[in-house]
């Protein structure tokens, strides 16, 4: 695990420890062999590619969250704990879990870089990151996370759009939030001149509302996708 240095000019970069593709790159690689899984095996589980997991075991490719969610899912993991320090052992939440200013661990996706909090704290239904937002454009479809629960941002600095697969455009400026159903794909933008820089909480989702009519009434309705993901995800929370 690398210390990341101080980045000059950019107020909104992230602080913290950078976990290097590496070490997470084996941190899966041991998750995924300790159940006795092949590759093909987790991609059939999970719905991302083997090349996608393949590439992100060996450290070669930086997952988007829709990916680490996914793949999470699968293991039976809860994967911030996957972004802990080196060597810090993680426990169920009995007490409060403090992340200090610039402790937290951060992951630097294509497009997002995620410094994740808590991580210590394993079984957590919420999933708090501090994101920069690097990506100022939308590449396409594939620039669309989807994954089970609700999300909520506040804008620490900066301006961003986040731009979901219905066409609607939410933008957003310092000390706006905004809450909402992260299975609709979305995907940020940073705006301003700087990058900008958001608190994200995510949720699991509870079993009563997984099996509400509601819920089968949207899974009924919502497109077919491919089980094959890329990691293009990458510039969504």
């Amino acid at each position: 695990m690398k210390l990341r240095e101080e980045e000059q000019g950019q107020p909104g970069a992230p602080r913290g420890t950078l976990l290097d593709r590496e070490t997470f790159g084996r941190r899966l690689r041991d998750a995924r062999k300790a159940l006795g899984w092949t590759l093909q095996h987790l991609s059939e589980q999970s719905g991302v590619s083997v090349p996608t997991i393949s590439r992100a075991e060996r450290g070669q490719l930086a997952l988007g969250y829709e990916n680490l969610a996914a793949l999470g899912r699968a293991l039976k993991i809860d994967m911030n704990a996957m972004f802990a320090r080196e060597g810090v052992a993680t426990t169920a939440l009995h007490s409060p879990v403090v992340t200090r200013a610039g402790e937290g661990v951060v992951y630097q996706g294509a497009s997002f870089a995620y410094e994740f909090l808590a991580t210590t704290a394993t079984g957590k239904r919420m999933s708090p990151v501090i994101g920069t937002v690097h990506a100022r454009r939308i590449s396409g479809p594939e620039a669309f996370a989807r994954h089970e629960g609700e999300e909520f941002v506040v804008v620490l600095s900066g301006a961003l759009e986040i731009h979901f697969d219905t066409g609607q455009v939410v933008a957003l400026k310092k000390g706006d939030s905004v809450y909402y159903d992260s299975g609709i794909g979305h995907a940020y933008v940073s705006t301003s001149r700087q990058l900008a820089r958001v608190v994200a909480v995510t949720s699991a989702v509870g079993e009563a509302r997984r099996h509400s009519p509601q819920a089968a009434v949207a899974a009924a309705a919502a497109p077919q996708r491919q089980p094959r993901r890329t990691a293009g995800g990458a510039n969504a929370a």
